[in-house]
C-alpha cells in the first residue's frame, strides 16, 4: 500500500494492482467524474442562447428583406453581417484572459490555481469543508495537561515522568539540540510529546538507546493507534498510544498509584470524565497504555499486542486557532457560505475549537464518524446542512459528506492533504490541497493548492472569484448590449427602406477592436466593497438572471437608436442633399434606397463605436460612475482613449478610410457624433438615480412595516 523509501523488512503480498488500498483509492478517483463548474454551465447556456438567436435573426432579416424587394444576394450578405454582429467573437478570449489574470492575483495571495475554471467557481462556493489541524489551527501542538484515573497530574511528578517517557518511546519524532534549544522534527502531535518530556528532563534520544525498539505497528487512521515494542533486557514491553475512546476499549487493566488493578466501570467512568473535561477545553487527548510480553514480538499479532492492555494515563495538548481564521469565518457567514470542520479529533475537542472560531453556533450540530456510518445516504443527505462539525471521520466519510452537500445544490470546496483525501478532492466542486503538508496525489487531484495551508486563504480566493464572476457578467452585459445595438440599427434601416447603415467590415471592426479592449479592461475592475456581504449566486442561476437580460435589451435599443439617429442625420442632411446637387435630373423623386450613404454610414459607424466606449463606464457598477470614481480603473480609461484614437484614425486617415469605406467628417458632423456618443452616460445615470431612489423608498417601506405589527384579534399595535 506504500512505497518503501528506507529500511528493510519482510512482507506478505495479499493483493496487487487495483486490489490494494492504493488501487481502491484509484478506483474512487476514476469512478468520480469532476463536476462541471458553474461558469462552464452558464457559458454553455449562454452560447446556446446566442447561437440560436443569431440563426433566428439571420433567417428573419433575410425573409423580411426579400419580402421588401431587396436583392437576394444583398440580403444574404446583410444576414451574414448580422450573424457576425450577434455573436461576441471576443468573448472566449476575454473570459480566458480574465481567468488568467485572476490566477495571477490569487497566486500572490497563496492560492495556486491548477484548473482555470476553478477561479470563478470559488466565487459560487456555498460550503467550505476544512480540515482542522494546520488549516483552522496553527499546527503547533503543546502539551498542557496530563491526567490519570485519580485526576489531573503534574508533569514533574513521578507519574508525569513515566507517562511522558512511554509517550516518547511510542513516538517517531526526533529531537535535536540546536543553539542550546531542543528542536523536534516529525508529526506535530508527536513533537509536542517529546518536547514536553525534554522539558521534564526526559531525553528521547537516550530513551531509544536504553530501551531499543524491536518491533512496531505504525499509526493507522482506521485503527487510530500506534504500537511499539521495546527491549527491557529480560523481556519486552509493548506501548500503545492513540485516540482515547479507541484505546480504552483495548484495556482490561489500569495503573493506579503504581499498582496494576482491574479496569472496572468505576475507573472507566473516571477516565471518561477526565477525557471530557480535557476535550471541552479544546485539547487533543491521547491515551497511553502498555503491557509486558515474554515472547518475541515478531511472533505476536496485531490483535494480541493491542488487547488486554494496562491503561496508564491521558496526555492533553492544545493546537491554538490561527488568529486570522476567526474574522475569515465571520466573513464566510456574512457572505452566506457555510463553513464546516472535518477532523479526526474527538468530537468534544472539535466542537470546542469550532465554537472558539465561530463555526459551531448554538443551534448547529456536530456528528462523529461512527454516528455517520449508521445513517443511510437518504437520511444523511436530508439533514446534512444541519451539521457544522464532523469528527473522527475517515477518508470515505469525506466523499460522502461532499456528495451529501452537493445533493442540496451546494457548490462545495473541500480541503485535504493525504493520499486518502484524493477521492474527496476530486468529487468536490473545488478541491483544495495543502501546499506544505499535502501529498503529490492530493495536489494532482485538486483544483487549487493552498501554499500556506490557511483557511483564510480560501476565503480570500472566494472574494477574488466573486469579483471575477461579476466582471465576466459586466463584459457579457457590455458586449451583448453593444451587439443588440448593431443588430437593431440594421434591422430598422431595412424596415424603413434605408440603405444598409453598416458594412460587414465595419461590424467586424466594432466587435473585435472597439468592443474587446474595454471588455478586457472591465475584467480587471476592482471588486465592490460589499461583495462579501452578498449571498452566493445559485449554481442553477443563469448568466442573465436578476433582470440582466432586460437591461441588455434596453441598453441595446438605446445604442441602436443613437446610431440610427446619426445615420438618419447623415443620410438626410448630407447624403441626400449631396445626391440632389449632383443629380439634378432626379430632384424631387430621388429614393433614399438609391443613395450611397457615405456620410450617414460614417456617422453611424462613429457613433456606434464611440457610444459603446462611453457605455463601458456604465457597466462598472449599479452606482453612479461619479460615486465609484472615473479613475479607479485606469485600464478602462486607457482602453477608452486607445479605442477612440483608433476609431478617429480609421475615419480621418485616407488609406484606412478606403478600407472601411468611410469619408472624413466636418467639424459640425464630429460635434453631432460626440454629443450622440455621450448620451449613454446621461441616460444610464438618470436610470441609476431613479432606480436607487425607488430601492431606498422600498427599503424604508419594508422597515416601517417591520416596525409596526398590527394584531387584528385584539385591535392593538405592538412595536418590535
Amino acid at each position: 500500500t506504500s512505497i518503501v523509501t528506507y529500511g528493510r523488512g519482510t512482507a506478505i503480498v495479499v493483493g496487487t494492482g487495483m486490489n490494494t488500498e492504493v488501487g481502491h483509492i484509484a478506483t474512487l478517483i476514476l469512478e468520480d467524474d469532476t463536476p462541471m463548474t458553474p461558469l462552464q454551465k452558464r457559458l454553455a447556456g449562454t452560447s446556446k442562447v446566442l447561437g440560436l438567436s443569431a440563426l433566428g435573426i439571420c433567417v428573419f432579416i433575410f425573409i423580411i428583406g426579400v419580402i421588401k424587394g431587396r436583392p437576394i444576394f444583398d440580403m444574404f450578405m446583410t444576414a451574414v453581417s448580422l450573424a457576425v454582429a450577434a455573436i461576441p467573437e471576443g468573448l472566449p478570449a476575454i473570459v480566458t484572459i480574465m481567468l488568467s489574470l485572476g490566477v495571477q492575483r490569487m497566486a500572490k495571495k497563496n492560492a495556486v490555481i491548477r484548473k482555470l475554471p476553478a477561479v470563478e467557481t470559488l466565487g459560487s462556493a456555498t460550503v467550505i469543508c476544512s480540515d482542522k489541524t494546520g488549516t483552522l489551527t496553527q499546527n503547533l501542538m503543546t502539551v498542557t495537561d496530563i491526567a490519570s484515573a485519580v485526576g489531573k497530574e503534574s508533569p514533574v511528578s513521578s507519574f508525569g515522568e513515566k507517562l511522558l517517557t512511554y509517550g516518547s518511546l511510542c513516538n517517531d519524532a526526533i529531537i535535536q539540540i540546536e543553539n542550546n534549544e531542543a528542536v523536534a522534527t516529525g508529526e506535530p502531535t508527536e513533537k509536542a510529546i517529546v518536547l514536553a518530556a525534554y522539558r521534564n528532563k526526559v531525553n528521547k534520544s537516550k530513551l531509544d538507546l536504553n530501551y531499543p525498539r524491536v518491533y512496531e505497528i505504525p499509526f493507522d487512521s482506521t485503527r487510530k493507534l500506534m504500537t511499539t515494542v521495546h527491549s527491557t533486557g529480560k523481556q519486552y514491553r509493548s506501548i500503545t498510544k492513540g485516540a482515547f475512546d479507541v484505546l480504552l476499549t483495548r484495556c482490561n487493566f489500569i495503573e493506579v498509584g503504581g499498582k496494576i488493578v482491574t479496569l472496572d466501570d468505576r475507573y472507566r467512568q473516571k477516565l471518561i470524565r477526565q477525557n471530557t473535561e480535557m476535550t471541552s477545553k479544546a485539547l487533543r487527548v491521547l491515551g497511553v497504555a502498555y503491557k509486558d510480553i515474554s515472547l518475541k514480538p515478531s511472533s505476536r499479532t496485531e490483535n494480541s499486542l493491542e488487547h488486554e492492555l494496562v491503561f496508564l494515563g491521558l496526555i492533553g495538548m492544545i493546537d491554538p486557532p490561527r488568529k486570522e481564521v476567526i474574522p475569515a469565518v465571520k466573513t464566510c457567514k456574512g457572505a452566506g457560505i457555510i463553513p464546516v470542520m472535518i477532523t479526526g479529533d474527538h468530537i468534544n475537542t472539535a466542537c470546542a475549537i469550532a465554537k472558539q472560531i465561530g463555526i459551531l453556533g448554538e443551534n448547529e450540530k456536530a456528528i462523529s464518524g461512527a454516528e455517520l456510518s449508521k445513517l443511510s445516504n437518504e437520511e444523511f443527505c436530508k439533514h446534512v446542512e444541519e451539521y457544522r462539525v464532523f469528527a473522527r471521520v475517515s477518508p470515505e466519510h469525506k466523499v460522502r459528506i461532499v456528495k451529501a452537500f452537493q445533493s442540496k445544490d451546494n457548490v462545495v470546496a473541500m480541503t485535504g492533504d493525504g493520499v486518502n483525501d484524493a477521492p474527496a478532492l476530486k468529487a468536490a466542486d473545488i478541491g483544495c490541497a495543502m501546499g506544505q503538508t499535502g501529498t503529490d496525489v492530493a495536489k494532482n487531484a485538486s483544483d487549487m493548492v493552498l501554499s500556506d495551508d490557511n483557511f483564510s486563504t480560501i476565503v480570500s480566493a472566494v472574494k477574488e472569484g466573486r469579483g471575477i464572476y461579476d466582471n465576466i457578467r459586466k463584459s457579457i452585459h457590455f458586449l451583448l448590449s453593444s451587439n443588440i445595438g448593431e443588430i437593431l440599427i440594421i434591422f430598422i434601416a431595412i424596415l424603413l427602406g434605408y440603405p444598409s447603415p453598416l458594412l460587414a467590415v465595419q461590424l467586424l471592426w466594432v466587435n473585435l477592436v472597439t468592443d474587446s479592449l474595454p471588455a478586457i479592461a472591465l475584467g480587471v475592475d476592482p471588486a465592490d466593497k460589499d461583495i462579501m456581504k452578498r449571498k452566493p449566486i445559485s449554481s442553477k442561476q443563469g448568466m442573465f438572471a436578476n433582470g440582466l437580460a432586460i437591461r441588455i435589451i434596453g441598453e441595446g435599443i438605446m445604442i441602436g437608436m443613437l446610431a440610427l439617429l446619426a445615420f438618419t442625420i447623415g443620410l438626410r442632411c448630407y447624403d441626400y442633399i449631396y445626391a440632389i446637387d449632383t443629380i439634378p435630373a432626379k430632384t424631387g423623386c430621388l429614393n433614399l434606397h438609391e443613395i450611397t450613404p457615405h456620410v450617414g454610414r460614417t456617422m453611424a459607424f462613429a457613433v456606434l463605436s464611440l457610444s459603446e466606449l462611453f457605455h463601458a463606464f456604465n457597466m462598472r457598477s449599479e452606482h453612479s460612475i461619479f460615486k465609484i470614481g472615473i479613475f479607479s480603473n485606469m485600464k478602462l480609461l486607457i482602453s477608452f482613449f486607445v479605442c477612440t484614437f483608433l476609431q478617429i484614425a480609421v475615419i480621418t486617415i485616407r488609406p484606412l478610410s478606403r478600407i472601411f469605406k468611410v469619408v472624413p467628417l466636418t467639424a459640425s458632423q464630429w460635434i453631432i457624433v460626440f454629443i450622440l456618443s455621450f448620451m449613454p452616460i446621461v441616460i444610464v445615470e438618470i436610470q441609476k438615480y431613479l432606480t436607487s431612489n425607488l430601492k431606498s423608498i422600498k427599503r424604508q417601506k419594508l422597515a416601517s412595516e417591520e416596525l409596526v405589527e398590527v394584531k387584528p384579534a385584539r385591535n392593538e399595535i405592538s412595536y418590535k
